[in-house]
């Protein structure tokens, strides 16, 4: 195991809004250098109910907003990759706020290993996943997982969603991810039991630390608790 350490930080159930600022606060760590031990950090929450939309997608005009707020949901418009893609109770989001010059410096390189990541995380549960042309993981034609990122400088935000018991109707009002003709999946589904975000915690974290070559060390309650206080304070 890598001597490279990550802070691993439970954020629970969160907004949408929330989560970006919790984003934001340590990505700027990383840049202004505030303190003197800034750290490469794993994000781990559910969201409320909420549709986002990356740089790319031009096409959800403020009716179409409108239309899926009257649904029960928030709607963002985000800087990630990516297009269109819901996030609610039941999905594990995953925002690592990493430094890639301490692991490799490619972009490409991080999203190959968050998609390495989740297959090998399925095929513990036995369920066959594979990456395609289109960006995430797949069972079949089915999405368990959406990926979209961001990078400043090598510093990463935004990330990851594995679907795990995911009320996966609240998909059916858009096309996810933008591509027409597949679905959505989660693992629940897959393996016809009940599987919850916190059943799959312990196994995520496993994988990510092997992927990463990394020892996940659990955030300081206090530390995290005036964190989450500062990101959900109006």
């Amino acid at each position: 195991m890598s001597s490279k350490s990550v802070k691993v930080l439970w954020a629970g159930s969160l907004n949408y809004i929330a989560g970006l600022k919790l984003q934001k606060i340590l990505f700027d760590r990383h840049h202004q250098k505030t303190e003197k031990d800034v750290c490469n950090t794993l994000i781990l929450l559910e969201h409320n109910p909420v549709y986002t939309v990356g740089i790319r997608d031009k096409a959800y005009t403020v009716k179409e907003e409108e239309r899926l707020k009257e649904l029960g949901a928030e709607f963002f418009r985000t800087n990630r990759g990516g297009l269109i893609t819901f996030h609610g109770p039941g999905q594990l989001v995953a925002y690592p706020i990493l430094n890639l010059k301490d692991f490799k410096q490619s972009v490409k390189w991080y999203v190959c290993q968050i998609e390495h990541m989740i297959i090998r995380l399925c095929a513990n549960y036995g369920i066959r996943a594979q990456t395609s042309a289109d960006t995430g993981v797949w069972v079949d034609d089915r999405k368990i997982c959406a990926i979209g990122i961001h990078g400043s400088r090598y510093i990463t935000t935004h990330g990851l969603a594995l679907n795990c018991n995911t009320e996966l109707s609240w998909f059916d009002h858009i096309v996810p991810c933008g591509i027409e003709g597949k679905s959505v999946t989660s693992i629940t589904k897959e393996l016809q039991r009940n599987v919850t975000v916190h059943d799959v915690l312990p196994l995520f974290k496993s994988v990510f630390q092997e992927q990463f070559q990394c020892s996940l060390i659990e955030y300081p309650e206090k530390e995290s608790s005036k964190l989450l206080k500062n990101c959900t304070t109006p």
